[in-house]
């Protein structure tokens, strides 16, 4: 499995909590209709105006051409269009995990 990592800011953060409610209510509803993606998660980081990143997504895929693949799909371009307006990506990360990894059972 390929993990991405974006590192977010948005673009005021007054709309905080849109961009909250945004994620949990239509971003993650939305992976079922990205067959790559196996685990999505978004993490605050910092609700300080200032700071140089807000919040950061790890996107958990099968692999990488099958996710870029995905990223033609109509569900991404929504999702994308969207999160334009509020956020953008500060930068981005990724790697193929060591397997079999750790979780706690």
């Amino acid at each position: 499995m390929e993990y991405i990592v974006h590192r977010i800011r948005l673009r005021d953060i007054a709309e905080r909590e849109r961009f909250e409610s945004w994620v949990r209510d239509v971003d993650y509803a939305t992976c079922p209709q990205l067959p790559s993606v196996r685990t999505f998660s978004v993490q605050r980081v910092s609700v300080e105006p200032d700071a140089p990143v807000h919040y950061f997504e790890i996107i958990g895929v099968t692999d990488r051409q099958a996710f870029e693949a995905d990223m033609g799909r109509d569900a991404f371009h929504a999702l994308e269009a969207e999160f334009g307006k509020m956020a953008e990506v500060v930068d981005e990360i990724a790697g193929e995990r060591i397997d079999p990894g750790y979780v706690a059972g």
